[in-house]
């Protein structure tokens, strides 16, 4: 017990909040040079040709896509770290902040879907079939985020470069705007995160036939894992929900805090489990 209040306590001292917000500055600057470059009207085309067209295009499409997933997940970690000093948020401003998080996690997803690959075209076919599944409401919402069917990838692209990012920008704001970071006290951070991206390349599918089962973006394999013993609207809309509403009312003064908290440990866990067999299965 000693030594996990230890590692929980050096953990909490890491500075995941500037490494966070550092992965999303450099994310904004690739992303411009990706962006630059990226058509909807020919999605697969221009993210394949970026990688053997473009000078130094593929580092960059790997900067902006590495730099974009440790933005989430140092995110994730800072939550974590200074959950305790969050408590002392107004209610709006700490509702404002969680749901930050699946706002990241749709301008990830639509990341995703703009390649355009197998992956890409398949998250977004998904995407648009649960969508449908919401009852009343549920056609036009897809009208409006995705509608890859019928528009292409206009609409998705739309919302990744502008709308979730705005949406973003709104709902973190009064946050990011108290939270200062210096660049040059994380030298040793951006070099590393620069020469990793060098090092390792983007995933982009190639064009292959005869695909039995696609493997989505890696924070919806549990979803995508859940679609096959649940009903879209319950798998892909109710069981996210669930987290998102448990940890909108995770406040320490809370009458059912504890009752909460053993929820979410549970939906993580079960979570973890499904990913992990969406990983062994079909691997």
């Amino acid at each position: 017990m000693i030594a996990v209040k230890r590692i929980t306590t050096f953990l909490a001292t890491l500075r995941w909040g500037d490494w966070s917000l550092i992965s999303l500055y450099v994310s904004l600057i690739s992303g411009v040079v990706v962006g630059i470059h990226y058509s909807p009207a020919e999605p697969y085309y221009s993210a394949s040709a970026l990688d053997i067209l473009v000078p130094y295009g593929s580092f960059f499409r790997s900067l902006h896509f590495y730099s974009s997933q440790f933005f989430f997940l140092f995110g994730v970690a800072h939550f974590l770290a200074v959950f305790n000093k969050s408590q002392s948020y107004s209610s709006k401003a700490y509702i404002y902040l969680i749901i930050c998080f699946p706002c990241i996690l749709m301008l990830l997803f639509t990341g995703y879907v703009l390649r355009a690959d197998a992956t890409g075209y398949s998250a977004g076919m998904i995407a648009e079939h649960i969508l449908e599944a919401i009852p009343l409401f549920g056609p036009a919402l897809n009208n409006i985020l995705f509608s890859i069917s019928t528009h292409g990838m206009d609409r998705v692209y739309l919302h990744h470069v502008i709308s979730f990012d705005l949406l973003f920008l709104f709902l973190a704001w009064d946050h990011l705007r108290r939270y200062r970071v210096m660049l040059t006290d994380h030298l040793l951070f951006i070099s590393l995160l620069l020469l990793f991206s060098l090092l390792v390349a983007a995933p982009i599918d190639p064009d292959q036939l005869g695909l039995l089962y696609i493997t989505g973006p890696w924070f919806f394999l549990g979803l995508q894992e859940l679609l096959r013993y649940l009903s879209p609207f319950v798998a892909g809309v109710l069981v996210p929900a669930s987290l998102v509403t448990a940890l909108v009312f995770l406040r320490q003064n809370h009458r059912w805090y504890r009752a909460l908290l053993i929820f979410l440990c549970c939906w993580l866990g079960c979570y973890l489990i499904l990913t992990m067999l969406a990983l062994t299965a079909h691997g």
